[in-house]
């Protein structure tokens, strides 16, 4: 009898029908939520993880795909989060090696103390580091710069200094934390949204009400822990608990443009530590594409599908021309994306309404951990750098609290799924590096049905193989769910995705077993969503 695929829904929801109760319940599946069901998981707890979504559907998929220590966080004086997070950094690229790698950044000089300034600071940024360093930052010449740098506007440029930080796909680093967890025994459902909170005769939190999205069941499931780990949305669950608690979040949005790798052409990215407003932006090469961004600007309201405000769109417009040669236009904008901040509000933890600080580049990235009186768990702040050592701390609380029998984490070398022997460390397309060890099983699907080898758009590499890989390992179950999270092409060109979604649709609908009504459902939907990705020139 064949082994059972552990990545099928199916045999998920068996396993979450067979346990009875949970020693711990993670809702959330972002960077936060499966940091902390990965850590429940290495020390041996019963884990199971539920998400809304799809995995990374929110802000998880939407930064601006750095793994860093966080240079403006040293510029603002905080040491201790910035030697946090490049020692997470570092764990990082050993733990993920197929999906984080070390980007060169450089910072141009059009002042004459701009050089001796950032090589001060970032020879200190090199030495919090220690021995997890990715490199030693230098001063450069002039013209090493702009042959470092072309597309940079050479006129007044002095120099450049140049220092190195972590890249990474962030929606695919959470799909193989996904899977990470479930090859660790555990369970984790998308499409299962919480509706409320179980508590027993003493008022204690015991579990959850959760409905299947998909079928429209619900659930009333049993656990000894619940973490509350859902990003910009954490105060909803929160509200589930007490419905007169006070919020805990400021959410504040960053914009990111993507273009055509011609403006910045070389391997290098650009940093801006200081714009014309006081914020940082980058330019930075992903995936064959150029990433600019981000803007910091305060939203009243959290959604998983935040939209650009003009004046974000127009600053990053604006900016980006100051320092390229060639000045983007909407029209060179292949695609836009959003994401919300969790951030941490100085008034948290209050029950009296107060008035949260506007000021969003003042609150901490630090994450807070917050245990009400029946014993909810909420994670929040942080970013994805250092969404390991969130989920350590997370449960170290939850074992403090005595909600959990006492185990060390085991996490700080724990390798992604992924992250075995890699096959071909450069394989062709080059895009397949992101499967790591998965790679010969994805190459020998192609080969057992050639036609699975065709692109899904004629422009990009994308294969129609890495649908189906997608829906049979990847827990993927919709056109999005591949066009964003799983090969990208949303993120990279929302037009490209908008051509690929019936391909992708009549793939994924003969492997989940779906109608043609629900594949015409299915383009229609993403056409609509893509919608949102494109700008009107």
């Amino acid at each position: 009898m064949p082994t059972p695929n552990p990545f099928h829904r199916e045999t998920l929801l068996q396993q979450l029908t067979a346990t009875p109760t949970w020693d711990l319940i993670v809702i959330g599946g972002g960077a936060t939520g499966l940091g902390v069901a990965l850590d429940g998981l290495s020390r041996g707890y019963q884990t199971l993880l539920l998400e809304q979504a799809d995995f990374a559907k929110g802000t998880s998929s939407r930064s601006t795909k750095l793994v860093h220590g966080g240079v403006r966080y040293l510029a603002q004086g905080d040491i201790g989060l910035v030697r946090e997070a490049l020692h997470e950094r570092g764990l990082l690229l050993q733990n993920a090696p197929h999906l984080c790698h070390n980007q060169a950044f450089i910072i141009p000089n059009y002042t004459w103390w701009g050089g001796p300034f950032y090589t001060i600071g970032l020879k200190l940024y090199d030495l919090l580091a220690g021995h997890l360093s990715l490199g030693a930052s230098t001063h450069l010449s002039r013209t090493e710069t702009l042959r470092q740098l072309p597309g940079l506007r050479p006129a007044n440029l002095r120099g450049g200094v140049l220092y190195h930080d972590g890249q990474f796909d962030d929606a695919r680093l959470a799909v193989n934390l996904a899977q990470t967890c479930i090859e660790g025994g555990g369970t984790a459902l998308n499409y299962f949204p919480v509706r409320g909170l179980l508590k027993d005769a003493q008022g204690h939190v015991a579990g959850v009400r959760a409905t299947d999205q998909e079928t429209g069941q619900e659930y009333e499931i049993k656990a000894k822990t619940v973490v509350n780990a859902t990003g910009i949305f954490v105060d909803e669950i929160r509200l589930l608990d007490e419905p007169q608690a006070a919020p805990l979040l400021q959410p504040s949005q960053g914009v990111h443009l993507v273009l055509d790798q011609s403006f910045l052409p070389g391997a290098a990215a650009l940093m801006i530590p200081h714009t014309d407003d006081g914020r940082v932006l980058f330019a930075v090469p992903w995936l064959g594409r150029i990433v600019l961004g981000t803007t910091d600007t305060p939203v009243p309201t959290a959604s998983l599908e935040p939209r650009a405000q003009e004046a974000e769109i127009d600053f990053l417009l604006r900016t980006a021309a100051q320092y390229l040669t060639r000045a983007p236009t909407r029209a060179d904008v292949l695609s836009i994306f959003v994401g919300l901040r969790p951030l941490a509000a100085a008034t948290a933890g209050s029950n009296k309404t107060k008035e949260i600080s506007r000021k969003t580049k003042e609150i901490s990235r630090r994450h807070k951990i917050v245990a009400s009186a029946s014993g909810l768990i909420t994670i929040t702040g942080g970013k994805w750098t250092t969404y390991r050592r969130m989920g350590q701390d997370t449960i170290d609380q939850a074992i403090a609290l005595g909600r959990l029998p006492p185990a060390a984490s085991q996490t700080e070398h724990l390798a992604i799924h992924g992250a075995g022997a890699l096959a071909e460390k450069a394989p062709s397309p080059a895009h397949l590096a992101a499967y790591g060890s998965d790679q010969p099983a994805l190459r020998q699907l192609i080969a057992d049905v050639p036609a699975l080898g065709a692109k899904l758009d004629a422009q990009f590499e994308f294969l129609q193989a890495e649908v189906v890989w997608a829906a049979r390992h990847e827990l993927a179950r919709t056109v999005e769910d591949v066009l964003a999270r799983r090969v990208r092409l949303l993120f990279l060109d929302a037009a490209a995705a908008r051509r690929a979604a019936p391909t992708v649709a009549a793939l994924l609908a003969g492997e989940l077993g779906h109608d043609t009504a629900w594949q015409a459902r299915q383009v229609t939907a993403f056409a609509e969503l893509a919608r949102g990705y494109q700008l009107a020139s």
